[in-house]
């Protein structure tokens, strides 16, 4: 599984806010997997997003533009782990 949050540098506050959240749910479901934060924006753009932050899983954007709730993250990471 991969897990990455997309979005700019410093001044994003929703973006550090969705990895903070995303970091603490991977903690909390006792999963070994790296949370990357993908900030150049050729790389962003790749994945067709018109909003940041973004939350991509296994290579799918899940979310965009807004930060999801903690269980909302937890379906996604849930629903990913089934998958794989």
């Amino acid at each position: 599984m991969n897990i990455k949050i997309l979005g700019p540098g410093a001044g994003c506050a929703k973006c550090h806010d969705l990895e903070k959240a995303v970091n603490e749910v991977v903690q909390e479901m006792g999963i070994a997997v790296p949370v990357e934060r993908v900030n150049d924006m050729k790389a962003i753009m790749n994945y067709n997003i018109l909003m940041t932050p973004g939350l991509v899983i296994n290579e799918k954007v899940v979310v965009s533009g807004k930060v999801p709730s903690k269980a909302e993250i937890t379906k996604y990471l849930t629903n990913a782990l089934a998958n794989e």
